[in-house]
Protein backbone atom coordinates (compact mmCIF):
# COMPACT_ATOMS: atom_id res chain seq x y z
CA UNK A 1 0.00 0.00 0.00
CA UNK A 2 0.96 3.46 -0.30
CA UNK A 3 1.28 3.91 2.87
CA UNK A 4 4.06 1.52 3.65
CA UNK A 5 5.74 2.70 0.27
CA UNK A 6 6.77 6.03 2.44
CA UNK A 7 8.05 5.01 5.19
CA UNK A 8 10.23 2.73 3.40
CA UNK A 9 11.19 5.67 0.99
CA UNK A 10 11.92 7.82 4.23
CA UNK A 11 14.16 4.55 5.57
CA UNK A 12 16.37 3.92 2.58
CA UNK A 13 16.70 7.43 1.63
CA UNK A 14 17.94 8.35 5.55
CA UNK A 15 20.21 4.84 5.46
CA UNK A 16 21.65 6.04 1.96
CA UNK A 17 22.81 9.17 3.05
CA UNK A 18 23.88 7.96 6.71
CA UNK A 19 26.05 5.36 4.59
CA UNK A 20 28.20 8.38 2.96
CA UNK A 21 28.25 6.47 -0.30
CA UNK A 22 29.72 8.67 -3.56
CA UNK A 23 29.10 7.77 -7.27
CA UNK A 24 32.11 6.17 -8.83
CA UNK A 25 32.09 4.74 -12.47
CA UNK A 26 33.47 1.59 -12.34
CA UNK A 27 32.50 -1.63 -13.33
CA UNK A 28 31.85 -3.41 -10.33
CA UNK A 29 30.09 -6.80 -9.81
CA UNK A 30 26.57 -7.22 -9.50
CA UNK A 31 25.65 -7.94 -6.01
CA UNK A 32 22.35 -10.02 -6.73
CA UNK A 33 18.77 -9.73 -5.70
CA UNK A 34 17.43 -9.53 -2.54
CA UNK A 35 16.67 -13.46 -1.02
CA UNK A 36 13.31 -12.65 -0.94
CA UNK A 37 10.39 -14.99 -0.48
CA UNK A 38 6.74 -15.13 0.09
CA UNK A 39 6.47 -14.17 3.28
CA UNK A 40 2.37 -14.80 3.68
CA UNK A 41 2.18 -16.54 6.86
CA UNK A 42 0.56 -19.90 5.26
CA UNK A 43 2.30 -19.55 2.12
CA UNK A 44 5.91 -19.71 3.74
CA UNK A 45 5.55 -23.02 5.84
CA UNK A 46 6.12 -24.39 1.84
CA UNK A 47 9.27 -24.83 0.47
CA UNK A 48 10.69 -21.04 -0.49
CA UNK A 49 13.47 -20.26 -2.95
CA UNK A 50 14.49 -17.55 -1.96
CA UNK A 51 15.92 -14.72 -4.95
CA UNK A 52 19.35 -15.49 -6.02
CA UNK A 53 21.99 -14.79 -8.24
CA UNK A 54 23.46 -17.20 -10.82
CA UNK A 55 27.01 -17.29 -10.70
CA UNK A 56 28.52 -19.62 -7.63
CA UNK A 57 30.64 -19.52 -4.78
CA UNK A 58 34.53 -20.11 -5.84
CA UNK A 59 35.78 -23.06 -4.94
CA UNK A 60 36.38 -23.74 -0.97
CA UNK A 61 34.48 -19.91 -0.48
CA UNK A 62 32.02 -19.97 2.52
CA UNK A 63 29.35 -17.68 3.06
CA UNK A 64 27.69 -16.92 6.54
CA UNK A 65 24.29 -14.71 5.97
CA UNK A 66 22.15 -14.22 8.61
CA UNK A 67 18.62 -13.10 8.21
CA UNK A 68 16.06 -10.46 9.94
CA UNK A 69 12.30 -10.19 8.09
CA UNK A 70 9.58 -8.79 9.99
CA UNK A 71 6.24 -8.91 7.78
CA UNK A 72 3.22 -7.11 9.29
CA UNK A 73 0.07 -9.09 8.68
CA UNK A 74 -3.47 -8.06 8.34
CA UNK A 75 -5.80 -9.81 6.36
CA UNK A 76 -10.26 -9.48 6.99
CA UNK A 77 -12.26 -11.80 4.96
CA UNK A 78 -15.94 -13.53 5.16
CA UNK A 79 -17.70 -15.24 2.51
CA UNK A 80 -20.59 -17.88 2.80
CA UNK A 81 -17.40 -20.86 2.56
CA UNK A 82 -14.59 -18.88 4.84
CA UNK A 83 -14.32 -16.67 7.26
CA UNK A 84 -10.54 -15.07 7.93
CA UNK A 85 -9.44 -12.87 10.95
CA UNK A 86 -5.52 -12.12 11.08
CA UNK A 87 -4.02 -9.60 12.33
CA UNK A 88 -0.06 -9.60 13.83
CA UNK A 89 3.06 -9.41 12.88
CA UNK A 90 5.79 -12.36 12.22
CA UNK A 91 9.59 -12.32 12.28
CA UNK A 92 11.73 -14.68 10.33
CA UNK A 93 15.18 -14.86 11.08
CA UNK A 94 17.50 -17.62 9.47
CA UNK A 95 21.11 -18.77 9.27
CA UNK A 96 22.39 -19.13 5.85
CA UNK A 97 25.53 -21.01 5.03
CA UNK A 98 26.38 -22.02 1.14
CA UNK A 99 29.40 -23.40 0.17
CA UNK A 100 31.46 -23.43 -3.31
CA UNK A 101 32.10 -27.38 -3.77
CA UNK A 102 33.60 -26.65 -7.69
CA UNK A 103 34.16 -23.86 -9.97
CA UNK A 104 30.01 -25.09 -11.21
CA UNK A 105 28.62 -26.38 -8.41
CA UNK A 106 27.34 -24.38 -4.83
CA UNK A 107 25.83 -26.42 -1.88
CA UNK A 108 23.80 -24.86 0.83
CA UNK A 109 21.64 -25.22 4.49
CA UNK A 110 18.80 -22.39 5.71
CA UNK A 111 18.00 -23.06 9.10
CA UNK A 112 15.10 -20.69 10.42
CA UNK A 113 13.42 -19.35 13.16
CA UNK A 114 10.20 -18.31 13.42
CA UNK A 115 8.08 -15.66 16.10
CA UNK A 116 4.74 -14.57 15.65
CA UNK A 117 3.54 -11.92 18.01
CA UNK A 118 1.60 -8.71 18.00
CA UNK A 119 3.66 -6.43 16.18
CA UNK A 120 5.85 -3.26 16.21
CA UNK A 121 4.66 -1.06 12.73
CA UNK A 122 0.77 -1.19 13.14
CA UNK A 123 0.40 2.36 14.53
CA UNK A 124 3.24 3.80 11.81
CA UNK A 125 1.63 1.89 9.03
CA UNK A 126 -1.83 2.86 10.17
CA UNK A 127 -0.68 6.58 10.72
CA UNK A 128 0.95 6.90 7.23
CA UNK A 129 -2.23 5.53 5.60
CA UNK A 130 -4.77 8.01 7.07
CA UNK A 131 -2.35 10.63 5.77
CA UNK A 132 -2.57 9.39 2.52
CA UNK A 133 -5.10 6.92 0.57
CA UNK A 134 -6.85 6.40 3.86
CA UNK A 135 -7.02 3.15 6.16
CA UNK A 136 -7.02 -0.09 3.90
CA UNK A 137 -10.14 -2.10 4.61
CA UNK A 138 -8.60 -5.19 6.21
CA UNK A 139 -7.06 -2.56 8.45
CA UNK A 140 -10.03 -0.61 9.29
CA UNK A 141 -12.25 -3.99 10.01
CA UNK A 142 -9.51 -4.90 12.18
CA UNK A 143 -8.97 -1.38 13.88
CA UNK A 144 -10.07 -2.35 17.62
CA UNK A 145 -8.15 -5.79 17.44
CA UNK A 146 -4.80 -6.02 18.80
CA UNK A 147 -3.94 -9.53 17.84
CA UNK A 148 -5.85 -12.06 15.91
CA UNK A 149 -5.07 -15.65 13.71
CA UNK A 150 -8.23 -17.70 13.03
CA UNK A 151 -9.25 -19.14 10.42
CA UNK A 152 -13.00 -21.08 9.66
CA UNK A 153 -13.26 -22.87 6.58
CA UNK A 154 -16.10 -24.81 5.06
CA UNK A 155 -17.42 -24.88 8.77
CA UNK A 156 -14.35 -26.66 9.97
CA UNK A 157 -12.19 -24.23 12.73
CA UNK A 158 -9.07 -24.89 10.63
CA UNK A 159 -6.46 -22.39 12.56
CA UNK A 160 -6.76 -20.49 16.29
CA UNK A 161 -3.11 -19.62 16.63
CA UNK A 162 -1.70 -18.25 19.68
CA UNK A 163 0.36 -15.15 20.19
CA UNK A 164 3.87 -15.96 20.99
CA UNK A 165 4.78 -18.42 18.96
CA UNK A 166 8.29 -19.14 18.60
CA UNK A 167 10.38 -21.83 17.38
CA UNK A 168 12.90 -24.02 14.92
CA UNK A 169 11.05 -23.53 11.19
CA UNK A 170 11.80 -25.62 8.40
CA UNK A 171 15.46 -26.16 7.12
CA UNK A 172 16.37 -26.75 3.67
CA UNK A 173 19.03 -28.03 2.21
CA UNK A 174 19.35 -25.88 -1.98
CA UNK A 175 22.64 -26.64 -4.69
CA UNK A 176 23.10 -24.73 -7.53
CA UNK A 177 24.96 -25.67 -10.65
CA UNK A 178 26.25 -23.18 -12.96
CA UNK A 179 26.02 -24.26 -16.65
CA UNK A 180 26.74 -20.89 -18.68
CA UNK A 181 29.33 -18.13 -17.89
CA UNK A 182 28.28 -14.52 -19.23
CA UNK A 183 29.60 -13.35 -22.51
CA UNK A 184 28.97 -10.03 -24.66
CA UNK A 185 25.78 -12.24 -25.67
CA UNK A 186 25.01 -15.19 -23.48
CA UNK A 187 23.45 -14.74 -20.03
CA UNK A 188 25.52 -16.44 -16.35
CA UNK A 189 22.74 -19.40 -15.92
CA UNK A 190 22.68 -22.15 -13.61
CA UNK A 191 19.98 -24.74 -12.25
CA UNK A 192 18.92 -25.01 -8.93
CA UNK A 193 17.49 -27.75 -6.45
CA UNK A 194 16.25 -27.55 -2.71
CA UNK A 195 15.01 -29.71 -0.44
CA UNK A 196 12.77 -28.90 2.64
CA UNK A 197 13.30 -31.10 5.83
CA UNK A 198 10.15 -30.85 8.19
CA UNK A 199 11.97 -29.97 11.17
CA UNK A 200 9.51 -27.03 12.51
CA UNK A 201 6.67 -27.27 15.13
CA UNK A 202 3.46 -28.15 12.57
CA UNK A 203 1.25 -27.78 15.74
CA UNK A 204 2.11 -24.36 16.14
CA UNK A 205 2.18 -23.36 12.43
CA UNK A 206 6.02 -23.07 12.50
CA UNK A 207 6.20 -25.77 9.77
CA UNK A 208 4.26 -27.78 7.50
CA UNK A 209 5.31 -31.03 9.08
CA UNK A 210 5.93 -32.84 5.55
CA UNK A 211 8.75 -32.33 3.16
CA UNK A 212 8.81 -29.88 -0.35
CA UNK A 213 10.86 -30.29 -3.61
CA UNK A 214 12.05 -27.82 -5.47
CA UNK A 215 13.85 -26.81 -8.91
CA UNK A 216 14.51 -23.78 -10.99
CA UNK A 217 16.85 -21.62 -13.39
CA UNK A 218 18.52 -18.75 -12.50
CA UNK A 219 20.08 -15.79 -14.83
CA UNK A 220 21.89 -12.67 -14.66
CA UNK A 221 23.90 -10.17 -17.46
CA UNK A 222 25.16 -6.85 -17.51
CA UNK A 223 22.96 -4.91 -18.95
CA UNK A 224 25.42 -1.82 -19.55
CA UNK A 225 28.44 -0.66 -17.11
CA UNK A 226 26.79 0.43 -14.64
CA UNK A 227 23.36 -1.85 -14.40
CA UNK A 228 22.99 -5.84 -13.71
CA UNK A 229 19.40 -7.70 -14.59
CA UNK A 230 18.61 -10.93 -12.83
CA UNK A 231 16.07 -13.81 -13.37
CA UNK A 232 14.75 -16.45 -11.21
CA UNK A 233 11.96 -19.36 -11.91
CA UNK A 234 11.49 -21.74 -10.23
CA UNK A 235 8.93 -24.87 -9.06
CA UNK A 236 8.09 -26.30 -6.02
CA UNK A 237 6.27 -29.80 -5.42
CA UNK A 238 4.95 -29.85 -1.70
CA UNK A 239 3.83 -32.25 0.25
CA UNK A 240 1.20 -33.22 3.07
CA UNK A 241 -1.50 -30.55 4.27
CA UNK A 242 -1.29 -27.20 6.24
CA UNK A 243 -4.00 -26.68 8.62
CA UNK A 244 -5.67 -29.23 7.07
CA UNK A 245 -5.90 -27.66 3.98
CA UNK A 246 -4.77 -29.45 0.55
CA UNK A 247 -1.74 -28.34 -1.16
CA UNK A 248 -0.34 -27.98 -4.67
CA UNK A 249 2.18 -27.14 -6.68
CA UNK A 250 4.03 -23.64 -6.72
CA UNK A 251 5.55 -21.64 -9.31
CA UNK A 252 7.30 -18.75 -8.55
CA UNK A 253 9.60 -16.15 -10.63
CA UNK A 254 11.70 -12.85 -10.55
CA UNK A 255 12.81 -10.35 -12.52
CA UNK A 256 15.43 -7.56 -10.53
CA UNK A 257 17.48 -4.95 -11.39
CA UNK A 258 20.42 -3.80 -10.19
CA UNK A 259 22.23 0.11 -10.42
CA UNK A 260 25.96 -0.35 -9.48
CA UNK A 261 26.41 3.19 -8.00
CA UNK A 262 29.68 2.48 -6.94
CA UNK A 263 32.02 -0.71 -6.06
CA UNK A 264 30.47 -0.92 -2.81
CA UNK A 265 26.79 0.46 -3.31
CA UNK A 266 24.32 -0.93 -5.30
CA UNK A 267 20.46 -0.31 -5.53
CA UNK A 268 18.22 -2.95 -6.29
CA UNK A 269 14.29 -3.47 -7.46
CA UNK A 270 12.51 -6.56 -7.81
CA UNK A 271 8.90 -7.54 -9.15
CA UNK A 272 8.35 -11.22 -7.52
CA UNK A 273 5.14 -13.47 -8.59
CA UNK A 274 4.30 -16.28 -6.28
CA UNK A 275 1.26 -18.59 -6.92
CA UNK A 276 -0.72 -20.33 -4.08
CA UNK A 277 0.83 -23.33 -2.70
CA UNK A 278 -3.06 -23.55 -0.79
CA UNK A 279 -6.40 -24.60 -2.55
CA UNK A 280 -10.06 -25.07 -1.74
CA UNK A 281 -9.49 -23.11 1.43
CA UNK A 282 -12.88 -21.60 0.53
CA UNK A 283 -10.66 -17.85 1.02
CA UNK A 284 -8.88 -15.85 -1.30
CA UNK A 285 -6.12 -14.89 1.29
CA UNK A 286 -4.67 -18.45 0.60
CA UNK A 287 -6.10 -19.58 -2.49
CA UNK A 288 -4.83 -16.65 -4.74
CA UNK A 289 -0.97 -16.15 -5.50
CA UNK A 290 0.90 -12.60 -4.84
CA UNK A 291 2.57 -10.23 -6.82
CA UNK A 292 5.11 -7.70 -5.33
CA UNK A 293 7.36 -4.99 -5.99
CA UNK A 294 10.49 -4.98 -4.13
CA UNK A 295 13.01 -2.02 -3.11
CA UNK A 296 16.64 -1.95 -1.20
CA UNK A 297 19.99 -1.63 -1.47
CA UNK A 298 23.43 -3.65 -1.19
CA UNK A 299 25.98 -1.53 1.28
CA UNK A 300 29.71 -3.86 1.19
CA UNK A 301 30.69 -2.62 4.83
CA UNK A 302 34.05 -4.44 4.48
CA UNK A 303 35.55 -6.30 1.69
CA UNK A 304 34.21 -9.64 3.02
CA UNK A 305 30.99 -8.15 4.61
CA UNK A 306 28.07 -6.84 3.09
CA UNK A 307 24.59 -5.62 4.33
CA UNK A 308 21.13 -5.53 2.55
CA UNK A 309 18.61 -3.61 3.45
CA UNK A 310 15.18 -4.21 1.31
CA UNK A 311 11.51 -4.07 1.65
CA UNK A 312 8.43 -5.87 0.21
CA UNK A 313 5.33 -3.94 -1.15
CA UNK A 314 1.92 -5.68 -1.89
CA UNK A 315 1.50 -4.82 -5.08
CA UNK A 316 -1.98 -5.67 -5.57
CA UNK A 317 -2.39 -6.99 -8.75
CA UNK A 318 -4.28 -10.41 -7.01
CA UNK A 319 -6.11 -8.29 -4.41
CA UNK A 320 -6.48 -10.26 -0.85
CA UNK A 321 -3.69 -12.53 -0.63
CA UNK A 322 -0.45 -11.63 0.06
CA UNK A 323 0.85 -9.59 3.35
CA UNK A 324 0.86 -5.90 3.80
CA UNK A 325 4.22 -5.51 3.94
CA UNK A 326 7.82 -6.86 5.50
CA UNK A 327 11.00 -4.96 6.38
CA UNK A 328 14.42 -6.82 6.07
CA UNK A 329 18.14 -6.71 6.60
CA UNK A 330 20.80 -8.94 6.37
CA UNK A 331 24.23 -9.71 6.76
CA UNK A 332 26.86 -12.14 4.79
CA UNK A 333 29.77 -12.79 6.23
CA UNK A 334 32.17 -14.71 2.98
CA UNK A 335 35.04 -16.60 4.00
CA UNK A 336 37.84 -17.81 1.11
CA UNK A 337 40.12 -20.30 1.29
Amino acid sequence: MLGSRVIFAILFVSLALAGGVSPRLVWAEGFGPFPVRNFQPLHQLVLGMPGDRATVLKPGALDLRVELANTANVFSDTNSQASVSMKFESVRSGLFLRYGVTERLEMAVEIPVLYRYQGIMNGMISAVERGTTGLAPDRRALEDTNYAYSVVSRGRNAINARNGAVGLGDASILGKYQVLTETNLLPTISFRAAIKLPTGDESHLLGSGSPDYGFGVAMEKHLAKDWMVYANLNGVIPTGRIAGFELQPVVSALVAVEYLWSENFSIVGHFDYFSSPMKGTGSPVFDLGVTEGVLGFNYRLRPQLLWQVYAVENLDFIVGSAADFTLSTTMTFQFES
